[in-house]
């Protein structure tokens, strides 16, 4: 295992530190959450941010903060409007957790969110990951963030294989303290925040996961892999089929579409709301009006929906398996405002079942 180790107060770390920052002063991206002096916004980013692309999160962030500008606007607002504003995020239990620790600061801290990892990490939905994240970017506290990104770079750059274990998460974590800077943020120098975001970028941008960008690193030198480092094999993605139902009806002037809701108690999305599904046996011979393909972690869903006319449409409203219960007929121009499941709102809006809303900017005003 072995490789390089950085000493806190050793030339090697200062020189990294300072090329780091060097390179991110010229060429971060300029994403919307940077640069932000409310800690609220910088929270709402982070949870976003959680095994989710920058660019999905880009689609999503203003928007949700123009309709929970505030935590206070947050913690008042319904679960449902919530999670219909997370919609097409995934991982919905984030959203879940996010309003029920605003609830929880609203009550029990007046409003305010905690300035402190160690606060932090008491909130629910708040790991070690996030309550760093916050508490250096939002704060200035001088404490390390570690991510997917950061321990690539670690790895990498001190010449140790990915291994998995304790203490190999012992030694990214400990390389990452001793890198962090310990100057106590100014009004002007966030050192911490802006190390911890700068580590962050590199992995992202640089220091990929396959073929990384070397000579454009600005710590090749210091680097003792310089290239793809050992990893353990990743888990293979499974495949498996999925079939829904489009079932539309008229009600005067509005177009209603049949929609299922998942289980209070169901292991994923629970709540929310889908397309109805299908049993295989149940459309075999027909023909789909879409076809695609939809990952949820380790699986790839082969999707087929089918929206059939008439007689047909009885007959396969009859086959779906849920409970009369769990059915709900929605308004489409409602749609927008319902919790819907990151693929029934792909399959609605490709559909042009449901309208495709530009996100409205601040400048568009």
């Amino acid at each position: 295992a072995g490789g390089l180790f950085f000493e806190a107060d050793s030339p090697e770390a200062a020189q990294f530190r300072r090329r780091l920052m060097g390179w991110y002063r010229e060429h971060a991206r300029d994403l919307p959450w940077r640069g932000v002096d409310d800690p609220y916004r910088t929270w709402v980013s982070e949870v976003m941010l959680q095994q989710t692309r920058v660019a999905a999160v880009i689609e999503h962030y203003e928007a949700f903060l123009h309709k929970f500008p505030t935590l206070v606007a947050l913690a008042l607002a319904p679960e449902s409007a919530v999670l219909a504003a997370w919609s097409g995020l995934g991982y919905y239990r984030r959203a879940r957790m996010l309003h029920k620790a605003a609830k929880f600061i609203l009550r029990e801290r007046g409003g305010v969110l905690p300035a402190t990892a160690v606060e932090l990490r008491t909130l629910p939905g708040v790991g070690d990951y996030t309550s760093a994240a916050i508490a250096s970017i939002a704060f200035g506290e001088s404490i390390a963030v570690v991510d997917g990104n950061v321990e690539r770079v670690l790895l990498r750059i001190t010449g140790r294989d990915e291994e998995g274990t304790a203490a190999g998460k012992a030694f990214v974590q400990a390389q990452a303290a001793a890198l962090v800077p310990q100057r106590k943020v100014t009004a002007a120098v966030n050192a911490a925040g802006d190390h911890n975001q700068a580590m962050m970028e590199l992995g992202a941008t640089l220091c990929l996961p396959r073929a990384p960008l070397c000579l454009q690193c600005p710590l090749y030198t210091l680097c003792r892999t310089r290239g793809e480092h050992i990893t353990p094999k990743r888990k293979v993605q499974r495949s498996m089929p999925a079939a829904y139902l489009l079932s539309l009806r008229k009600r005067g002037t509005m177009t209603e579409v049949l929609l299922e809701r998942r289980a209070n108690n169901a292991s994923l999305m629970p709540g929310m709301y889908e397309l109805p599904p299908l049993p295989g046996d149940a459309v075999a011979g027909r023909e789909p009006v879409m076809r695609l393909r939809h990952s949820i972690t380790n699986t790839n869903y082969y999707v087929q929906v089918f929206a059939p006319r008439g007689a047909q449409d009885q007959a396969l409203r009859r086959a779906v398996p849920a409970a009369k219960s769990d059915l709900f007929w929605v308004r489409t121009n409602r749609l927008a405002q319902q919790p819907l499941t990151g693929l029934a709102r792909k399959v609605l809006q490709r559909l042009d079942v449901m309208e495709v809303t530009p996100l409205r900017l601040a400048e568009d005003a």
